[in-house]
């Protein structure tokens, strides 16, 4: 025997209860003898009640409001973890740490992206940035990303994931135009690949170059001027990737948004990042989750909480030598290298 349980629609309670209260304020007054005297008792007393009603009124729309508020910033919440899936701790021996801030207060997902897959190639990383922020740049986020989790397992060069990424925003900005004729949508790009002996190659395509620290010395990974970014011009016949030398094991890398070097304090001054980082390891090595939060930290004192655009921080640390992965095909692992490499999936 089945039950069907009568469920009243939220919205026909939403509707229904403003118009009770308003009914009734109606009905007393015209109703209700009290309300038809002119003394100052009776007008006390109207006041009241049409007093009653209006509060209760309002206090019905903030709650409609504030339930509103919730659902969205649940769906929110529920991009951001299908978007920037957290990272783990440990991708092939590599100890990862990344963290993103939205300048769109009703964002929790701004216009940066990143991610860090172990494949057979070697370890990938992206660290993007889309023109603008927050809600508009999602669509275009969603585009390169899934485009990126498919394109490092199946292509073996670097140059060759550059431009299905390139393929991917092009499809993305066609049907943008489609809807927005004037939409002009750029991503600047930084692909990363460090092989299992700390080979690390790169392609830049108008990003900002991150940097290298070893011990307590700080310095650009590349001096080279990249490419421009991706969107507005065709990208290049040769995509060589760029040999940027090795990371050592104890060696850290730290890949940022240009939000973070243009974010300015009271009096106007940009934020000074690599002296930050100098600071940062002057007295010994940290974790990568440290750096991240002392970054964060000194970029809410130097704003004052007050960012123009999105920031986001990747930092990745070699710690091969005090981490054996043997484990083929585990999270944050790659398999073992093959003469025909198959597509795989990211976990």
């Amino acid at each position: 025997m089945f039950r069907i349980k009568a469920r009243v629609p939220r919205k026909v309670i939403a509707m229904g209860l403003p118009t009770a209260w308003g009914a009734m304020a109606i009905t007393y007054k015209l109703a209700c003898p009290l309300a038809q005297q002119d003394s100052l008792g009776a007008r006390v007393v109207t006041s009241a009640v049409f007093f009653a009603v209006g509060t209760g009124l309002i206090l019905h729309v903030r709650q409609a409001l504030v339930r509103e508020l919730r659902q969205v910033r649940e769906v929110a919440g529920a991009a951001q973890s299908a978007l920037l899936r957290p990272l783990p701790p440990r991708i092939d021996g590599l100890n990862v740490a990344a963290a993103q801030h939205s300048a769109d207060r009703g964002a929790r997902v701004g216009g940066d992206l990143y991610e860090v897959v172990a494949t057979e190639h070697g370890v990938r990383a992206v660290m993007g940035d889309v023109r603008g922020h927050g809600i508009a740049a999602i669509g275009t986020v969603a585009a390169v990303l899934g485009s990126f989790r498919e394109a490092v397992h199946d292509e073996p060069d670097l140059g060759r994931v550059l431009r299905r990424l390139d393929r991917a925003l092009d499809r993305q900005l066609r049907e943008r135009t489609c809807d927005d004729p004037v939409s002009e949508e750029f991503v600047t790009v930084l692909l990363l690949e460090i092989g299992r002996d700390g080979e690390i190659t790169a392609l830049n395509c108008g990003h900002p170059w991150p940097y290298l620290l070893t011990g307590t010395t700080v310095r650009p990974l590349a001096r080279t001027d990249p490419l421009p970014p991706l969107g507005p011009f065709p990208l290049p016949t040769d995509l060589t990737p760029l040999p940027c030398g090795t990371l050592l094991p104890g060696d850290s890398l730290v890949l940022y948004t240009d939000g973070v070097e243009d974010a300015r304090d009271a009096r106007g001054r940009f934020f000074a990042l690599q002296a930050a980082l100098a600071g940062a390891v002057r007295n010994e090595p940290i974790t990568p989750q440290a750096i991240v939060r002392t970054l964060f930290a000194a970029l809410v004192r130097h704003t004052r909480g007050k960012q123009a655009d999105d920031i986001a921080l990747l930092v990745l640390r070699n710690d091969r030598t005090r981490l054996h992965c043997d484990a083929p095909g585990a999270r944050g692992t790659a398999r073992a290298t093959t003469h025909n490499p198959q597509p795989t999936n990211h976990l």
